[in-house]
């Protein structure tokens, strides 16, 4: 397959790079750290508590997941974690920072 015949083809359509572009604002941001997140612990997504810029340019992003449900629903395990993009989108590293009970005041 030569590179004019790839060109052609996907005349119009987004790279075949995968999440390879740049990350315009914070809500790209927030859906590119989510989905990265999502797909490697594979737990479901509660929702994004924070987005901020990184010092390198990137993104620096707190996801929220349910990690354990439970009856009731206010019993069920929550965990932040805290998710690092470099400026294409792409996921540096995560670690997860807070684990909770859904009905605590504060975690």
């Amino acid at each position: 397959m030569t590179e004019s015949g790839t060109g052609e083809r996907r005349k119009g359509s987004a790279p075949s790079t995968g999440r390879r572009r740049i990350v315009r604002g914070a809500g790209g941001a927030a859906r590119s750290a989510a989905e990265a997140l999502t797909e490697l612990i594979r737990h479901p997504l509660e929702g994004v508590s924070a987005v901020c810029r990184g010092e390198d340019g990137g993104w620096v992003v707190d996801v929220d997941v349910l990690e354990l449900a439970r009856i009731p629903d206010t019993t069920s395990l929550l965990a932040t974690y805290q998710v690092e993009l470099d400026a294409a989108g792409e996921l540096t590293q995560y670690r997860r920072t807070a684990r909770y009970r859904r009905g605590a005041q504060d975690h």
